[in-house]
């Protein structure tokens, strides 16, 4: 049985849903903007591309994770 997805990378199923874009779509945005603090690339997001509050801060949470940010 497969475990269940908890935390920020449970949002990505409904993510890819309603922008129409894979994740690492959006991890390839925010890899250009490395340099800037969370809420930063949560602007980004949020501003640029439309994104809501809660599904930018799951994928900035996870860029950041997995790039040592």
């Amino acid at each position: 049985m497969a475990e269940k997805v908890q935390g920020p990378k449970s949002y990505f199923p409904s993510i890819e849903k309603k922008y129409g874009k894979p994740i690492t779509h959006w991890m390839t945005i925010l890899k250009k903007h490395k340099t800037k603090t969370h809420m930063e690339l949560v602007a980004v997001l949020k501003t640029e591309h439309e994104m809501g509050h809660g599904h930018a801060n799951a994928v900035v949470a996870v860029f950041r994770k997995e790039n040592g940010l």
